[in-house]
C-alpha cells in the first residue's frame, strides 16, 4: 500500500512528483517542481467527467479503464526513466481515483509511492495557511530607477533573507516590467511559487520584500501575504534623477523600440495622449532617456501614492553613487540600528490579527 502524506510531509518526502492530473489543471498551477504525468488528457478528462455526470461512477470508471488500459506499460517504461531510485510522490486534484490508480500501477512495477493525502486542493489549502503565516518584514522601497532589485539580490548574497516576488511573477511590476522576461504564471501558480519560498525563510530573522502594489503585472499577490507587506516599515533607498535614469537605460536600453513603444501606449490614459505621443515620439527617434524622463513623472506620482496609504514608519537611505552590493551594506547596518528583531516581531503580530485564511 502507499504511504498517505499530509502536505509538509509530502514536500519533503524523498522521490520525484508526478502530478497526474490532466495537462491544463497542471498548466493552472501546480506543485513547484513537479512534472505532469497525466493519466487522461484534457479531452479524455472531459470525457469521463461527463460521463460521470450523466451516467454514474460505475460507468465512468469502466470507460476510464478502458481508456488508461493501453498506457499502463508505458506509464511504468516512462516512470522508470524519470526515478531510477524507484521512489515516488504522487498526487492528483483530491487524492482520489486517479492517484490512487497510478500508485498502485507503480507498487506493482516495484515502486515505493508517497500519495499526498487530499491531493492537490489539500496542498493549496496549505498554501494559503503558509501566506498567512507571520514572518517580521522589511519593505525595501524607493522610486523606479532606484535599482531595488539589484538591491535585493545583492541582500541575498550578503546572507540577507529576500521574498523575490517580482522573479517569481516573471515581471518587473510596471507596464515595462514583462519585456525581456518570460510569459507570466498564473496567480494561483504565483501563489503556489511564493508559498514554497516563504515556508523557507527563518521566522527569527527579517525578510526584505520589494514594495509592490497588490498586482505584479497579471499576477496578485495573495490577501494573506500583502497585509503583512502593507503593515511592514519602510526602508525607501533615494538616488539622484540623472543616477535612476542612467540606471533605467542599463535595464531597457537592449529592449526592441517597438515592444517599449507598446508598453509606453498602455500607460496613455494615465499619462495622458499628449505625454505619451512625446515619449512615443523620442522612442521612435532612439532618445530613450527623454523618454524615461517623461514617464517617471507619471511613476514618481504613483509611488508617492502608494506610499502614504502605508501607514507605517518610512526611512530614507541615501545611496547616491553606491553599487548594489554597497547599498545593500548600508541598509543592513541602518536596518540593525533601527530594527532589532523584538521590535520589527511587533509588526508581525499586527500584521497577522484578524487575518481569515481562505480555502
Amino acid at each position: 500500500m502507499p504511504t498517505i502524506l499530509a502536505t509538509a510531509d509530502f514536500l519533503t518526502a524523498p522521490g520525484i512528483i508526478l502530478d497526474v492530473r490532466s495537462p491544463a489543471e497542471y498548466q493552472q498551477g501546480h506543485i513547484p517542481g513537479a512534472i505532469s504525468f497525466p493519466l487522461f488528457t484534457n479531452e479524455e478528462r472531459a470525457v469521463v467527467g461527463t460521463c460521470y455526470k450523466q451516467k454514474g461512477r460505475d460507468e465512468a470508471i469502466e470507460i476510464g479503464l478502458a481508456i488508461a488500459g493501453p498506457k499502463l506499460a508505458p506509464f511504468v517504461a516512462q516512470a522508470k526513466q524519470l526515478a531510477p531510485d524507484r521512489i515516488l510522490r504522487i498526487h492528483c486534484w483530491r487524492g482520489g481515483m486517479r492517484s490512487g490508480s497510478m500508485a498502485w500501477l507503480m507498487e506493482t512495477a516495484g515502486f515505493r509511492v508517497f500519495v499526498l493525502d487530499k491531493g492537490y486542493k489539500g496542498f493549496r489549502h496549505w498554501v494559503r495557511e503558509t501566506l498567512a503565516t507571520p514572518k517580521p518584514i522589511l519593505t525595501l522601497g524607493g522610486m523606479t530607477g532606484t535599482g531595488k532589485t539589484a538591491i535585493l539580490h545583492a541582500l541575498a548574497a550578503q546572507g540577507e533573507q529576500i521574498l523575490d516576488l517580482e522573479k517569481y511573477a516573471h515581471h518587473r511590476g510596471s507596464s515595462y516590467g514583462n519585456l525581456g522576461l518570460p510569459p507570466q504564471p498564473s496567480t494561483e501558480q504565483f501563489e503556489n511559487v511564493t508559498a514554497m519560498e516563504w515556508v523557507m525563510l527563518r521566522p527569527d530573522r527579517p525578510v526584505w520584500v520589494e514594495a509592490e502594489s497588490r498586482m505584479v503585472g497579471t499576477c496578485r499577490i495573495a490577501d494573506e501575504l500583502f497585509r503583512q507587506m502593507m503593515m511592514a516599515p519602510v526602508l525607501q533607498v533615494e538616488r539622484s534623477r540623472d543616477e535612476r535614469i542612467s540606471l533605467l537605460l542599463k535595464d531597457y536600453g537592449s529592449i526592441d523600440r517597438n515592444e517599449l513603444i507598446v508598453a509606453t501606449e498602455r500607460l496613455r490614459k494615465r499619462l495622458g495622449s499628449d505625454r505619451t505621443q512625446e515619449a512615443v515620439n523620442l522612442i521612435a527617434q532612439g532618445n530613450l532617456a527623454a523618454a524615461i524622463e517623461i514617464v517617471l513623472n507619471y511613476y514618481d506620482r504613483t509611488y508617492v501614492y502608494d506610499l502614504k496609504r502605508r501607514d507605517v514608519p518610512i526611512y530614507s537611505v541615501n545611496v547616491s553613487g553606491l553599487s548594489s552590493e554597497e547599498s545593500a551594506a548600508l541598509l543592513i547596518e541602518t536596518a540593525r540600528q533601527l530594527f532589532p528583531i523584538k521590535h520589527l516581531q511587533q509588526y508581525e503580530i499586527i500584521s497577522s490579527s484578524s487575518l481569515p485564511v481562505k480555502e
